[in-house]
């Protein structure tokens, strides 16, 4: 028999392709059963947790939509930039000119702006807190760099711990301790911050090229010297680029905490809507999407400076 005859012919690899095919498609279908079966029995489950109400009311999902459609939709714009309505009557629902944040004179800065300005600020005292602390862990975990692998597992498990729970928990146990405010939410963001950068940060140190770092060594560099001057340099653009993008998710973190009394646009958003004045509601979700929008702009054109359009190229 010669190694011609042993050979597949054409015929036998189609087959065998259609079997593979058709194997995949099994297991696919498998699959989706199997999360179709637990999706209606976590249903089920809620339904019975929720006094069998809750295909009831189903159909009923998207009823607090109308109540947050504003009757008039030229008060969205009274409310941003807090002008009186002619709705007012002295109820909360249309006060937009009471929420004016005077600083001389009669020039203010409408409310919502200023709550979004604190909300933003928390964002990025959070991820300078961050960065500042994620930097020298991230040197510590690292394999190519860490001075000893004692000291590099407790790091690795202080970041676990510090990205392990939600920024909203963190807020919340804060909140309780140091009363509501800004403080709370910086902390509850930092540390969140410190364990996610840290994380990344350490993975871009690990694949960093160690030819700097072997002359150093060669020359008797301290661990210090060798961060400082063999390994900063190459990561650096890469740190920027993570704690920009870091920065945007904190912005949304910001907000969310805001609901539990971190402070800023999150609290005065979850008011709203609680209360179901419409036009209040409106304004403050599309301040909140053109700064969203503003700042992953910002971000992604100060991330392809410091990094380089080729970085972006490659990826596309």
């Amino acid at each position: 028999m010669t190694t011609t005859d042993m050979q597949p012919t054409g015929r036998e690899i189609g087959a065998t392709w259609e079997r593979m095919v058709a194997k995949r498609r099994l297991y696919t279908l498998i699959g989706l059963a199997i999360l179709l079966f637990a999706f209606v029995s976590s249903v089920r489950f809620a339904d019975e947790s929720n006094a069998g109400h809750f295909f009831e009311r189903l159909p009923h999902l998207f009823d607090f939509l109308s109540w947050l459609i504003p009757k008039e939709w030229t008060d969205v714009w009274r409310a941003l930039f807090d002008i009186a309505s002619p709705n007012d009557k002295g109820g909360e629902e249309y006060n937009f000119a009471k929420g004016r944040v005077y600083f001389w004179g009669d020039f203010y800065v409408p409310e919502y702006f200023e709550l979004m300005i604190t909300t933003i600020n928390i964002a990025i005292v959070s991820t300078i807190v961050g960065f500042v602390f994620a930097v020298p862990l991230s040197f510590l975990v690292a394999r190519n760099f860490s001075p000893s692998t004692p000291l590099r597992l407790v790091a690795k498990r202080i970041m676990e711990v510090l990205r392990a729970f939600p920024e909203i928990v963190i807020a919340g146990l804060f909140t309780a301790v140091l009363s509501i405010g800004p403080v709370a939410a910086i902390i509850a963001v930092s540390l969140h911050t410190i364990g996610a950068l840290g994380k990344l940060f350490y993975e871009v140190v690990e694949n960093a090229d160690m030819k700097a770092d072997d002359g150093l060594r060669a020359v008797g560099a301290n661990w210090f010297e060798r961060v400082r001057f063999a390994a900063l340099p190459q990561v650096m653009p890469n740190f920027a680029s993570y704690a920009l993008l870091r920065l945007e998710i904190n912005v949304r973190a910001s907000t969310i905490i805001g609901a539990v009394g971190g402070g800023g646009i999150g609290e005065e958003l979850k008011l709203s809507i609680s209360r179901g004045f419409g036009a209040k509601t409106v304004a403050l979700v599309l301040l909140l999407f053109v700064t969203i929008v503003a700042v992953d702009q910002f971000s992604a054109w100060l991330r392809r400076k410091l990094v380089g359009e080729h970085a972006f190229l490659l990826q596309h």
